[in-house]
C-alpha cells in the first residue's frame, strides 16, 4: 500500500497489525533519563509513527510534527473518549494496568462523544473570569499568586539569607496548588489536607490509592457546598454554566483542575528556572529582558511539562507516517518528540526576540487546553517573584544529575536542589500595585497555616544556612 504526501513524497506503508508487531517497551530507566535519545531511536527505526508497549499494552506514538497536528487538529478522525479503543472493548486491556486509573476518570480532557462539547463550552465560560485580564476575578487572582509566592519565598529564607532549598518542593509544587485551592474556593486552609492528597496521587506511591479516595469525598463535599451556597470561583461558575452536571461529575472535574493544572504549572516553573540558571542562552535573555513570558515560551519548546498527552483513537483505519492504523487503535501524541523532528526544530530560530509559538505544549486544535492561559498566569506570576527576590540562584546539582519523576504524561523533576542567596531589601521591586479593590486578597490566617499539613510539610523542609 502507498500513502501520497503533499510534497509529492510517497511511502510504502506497513499494513502489520499493532498486536502483531511485538513493540518495544517505551517507559524504561533509559526513558526516564534520556527521554529525547529513545524518541531519536524509535524515528529512526520507524519513522515518524512508532508503535510502543505501555507497561504491557500496545500503542501508537506520534513523533513526527506534521503527523501530531494532522491528528490533534482532526477530532472526528482521531476522537479522543476510551469507549472507542477497540482493544478494551474486547476485554484485552488488563484490569490492573497501571495508566487504567488516571484515564478512567472521565473528565473534560478524557472524554469524547457528544457530550464533549457542552462540558468543553462550560469549562470556557467558568474559566473566563480567571483568565479575562479585564476582569475582576482575574486581577484578584494575580494578586494572590503574588502573595502565595511571597509566602512560599519568606518560608524559604528563614533557613538564612543564604542557603539550600529544593525549589521543587519548596515553591514550584506548592504554589499551583494554593492557586488551585483558591480557583476551587476552599474556606480558609481547609483545602490545605486536599492538597497534600493531591500530592500523594500525583506522585503514586503506595499511599496514592487512599489519597485519591480522600481526595474525591473532599471534592465532592467541596461541590455539594457550592451547588448548596455558590460563591466567586470555579465550581460556582462551572454549576452555573453547566447545571446538568451531577456531584460526582463535578467532582471530576474538579478533581482535572487541582491534578492537572497544578502539575503543569509546577513543571513550568521548575523547568524555566532550570533553562535560566542552567546558562541557555535565550531564556536567560528573554528573563534579564523582562520578557518572563517568552523565557516560558523558550523554556516549553525544549522541555514540555506535558510530553504525551492523552490518548485518542482512529476513527477508521488511516494511512499515519509509515504505518496503517486500525480502527480503534490508541494513539498517543508526544509534544517532546515532535519538538525535536528535524521539520520543527530546524526552522525554530533561536536568536530572534520573539520565539515561534507553534509548538504544541498546550495541545492544538479545537481541543487545545483549556487552562493555558490561567496555567501561563501562574507561573509567570512565580518564575518573576523567585528572580526579584532572589539575587543569585545557582543549581546544587549538575544539570545532566538533576533527579526526574518517571511519568508516561508529565517530565518533572522529583526535586530541583539550588543555592540561593536573598537580595537585599533595597534589591527587591514591589510587586506591580494592584487596583484598589484587588489590593487584598482573602489568605488564610497565619495561625490557621501554621497548623495545616500543608504548611508543617514545609516548614519541616527549610534548611538553616546563613
Amino acid at each position: 500500500m502507498e500513502s501520497q504526501f503533499d510534497d509529492g513524497a510517497s511511502v510504502d506503508l506497513d499494513d502489520t497489525r499493532l498486536e502483531e508487531l511485538n513493540p518495544q517497551p517505551l517507559l524504561t530507566r533509559d526513558y526516564e533519563t534520556r527521554p529525547a535519545l529513545v524518541y531519536e531511536q524509535l524515528r529512526q527505526q520507524h519513522g515518524p509513527v512508532a508503535p510502543v508497549d505501555l507497561l504491557g499494552v500496545p500503542a501508537w506514538l506520534v513523533l513526527g510534527y506534521r503527523e501530531s497536528l494532522q491528528v490533534l487538529q482532526d477530532d472526528d478522525g482521531w476522537p479522543k473518549g476510551l469507549e472507542n479503543w477497540r482493544a478494551r472493548t474486547e476485554g484485552r486491556v488488563p484490569a490492573d494496568w497501571p495508566l487504567g486509573p488516571s484515564l478512567e476518570v472521565n473528565h473534560v480532557l478524557i472524554q469524547g462523544g457528544r457530550g464533549y462539547r457542552t462540558l468543553r463550552t462550560a469549562w470556557d465560560a467558568a474559566l473566563k473570569p480567571f483568565q479575562d485580564p479585564r476582569h475582576p476575578q482575574a486581577k484578584r487572582l494575580r494578586t494572590a499568586v503574588t502573595a502565595y509566592a511571597d509566602e512560599l519565598i519568606t518560608l524559604i529564607a528563614q533557613g538564612g539569607s543564604t542557603g539550600v532549598a529544593d525549589l521543587s518542593a519548596q515553591f514550584s509544587r506548592p504554589l499551583p496548588l494554593m492557586v488551585a485551592s483558591h480557583l476551587l474556593g476552599f474556606p480558609g486552609s481547609q483545602g490545605d489536607d486536599a492538597l497534600m492528597d493531591m500530592w500523594r496521587v500525583l506522585d503514586a506511591g503506595p499511599d496514592a490509592e487512599p489519597a485519591l479516595e480522600r481526595l474525591l469525598e473532599t471534592l465532592a463535599q467541596l461541590a455539594a457546598a457550592k451547588l448548596k451556597e455558590p460563591g466567586d470561583d470555579f465550581p460556582s461558575y462551572l454549576l452555573a454554566a453547566h447545571p446538568d452536571l451531577s456531584l460526582d461529575e463535578l467532582a471530576r472535574e474538579l478533581f482535572m483542575l487541582l491534578g492537572m493544572t497544578s502539575d503543569h504549572v509546577g513543571i513550568l516553573v521548575s523547568n524555566t528556572v532550570v533553562e535560566v540558571v542552567s546558562g541557555e542562552g535565550g531564556v536567560r535573555a528573554s528573563l534579564s529582558a523582562g520578557m518572563v513570558r517568552e523565557a516560558m515560551n523558550r523554556a516549553v519548546m525544549r522541555k514540555p511539562p506535558l510530553v504525551n498527552f492523552v490518548p485518542r483513537f482512529a476513527a477508521k483505519d488511516t494511512p499515519l507516517g509509515n504505518y496503517t492504523i486500525r480502527a480503534g487503535d490508541p494513539v498517543w501524541v508526544s509534544s517532546a518528540a515532535a519538538h525535536a523532528d528535524p521539520l520543527f526544530a530546524e526552522h525554530v530560530e533561536g536568536s530572534t526576540t520573539i520565539s515561534t509559538r507553534a509548538h504544541l505544549s498546550w495541545g492544538a486544535g479545537r481541543r487545545q487546553c483549556p487552562a493555558r492561559e490561567l496555567a501561563s498566569t501562574v507561573a509567570a506570576v512565580g518564575v518573576s517573584r523567585l528572580f526579584e527576590r532572589f539575587s543569585d540562584l545557582a543549581l546544587a546539582l549538575p544539570a545532566d544529575q538533576l533527579p526526574w519523576r518517571a511519568s508516561p504524561f508529565m517530565r518533572g523533576l522529583r526535586s530541583l536542589p539550588v543555592r540561593y542567596e536573598l537580595a537585599s531589601p533595597a534589591e527587591q521591586p514591589a510587586p506591580t500595585d494592584p487596583e484598589p479593590e484587588t489590593a487584598n486578597p482573602v489568605l488564610p490566617d497565619r495561625s490557621a497555616r501554621q497548623r495545616s499539613s500543608l504548611w508543617r510539610y514545609l516548614t519541616g523542609l527549610i534548611r538553616p544556612g546563613r
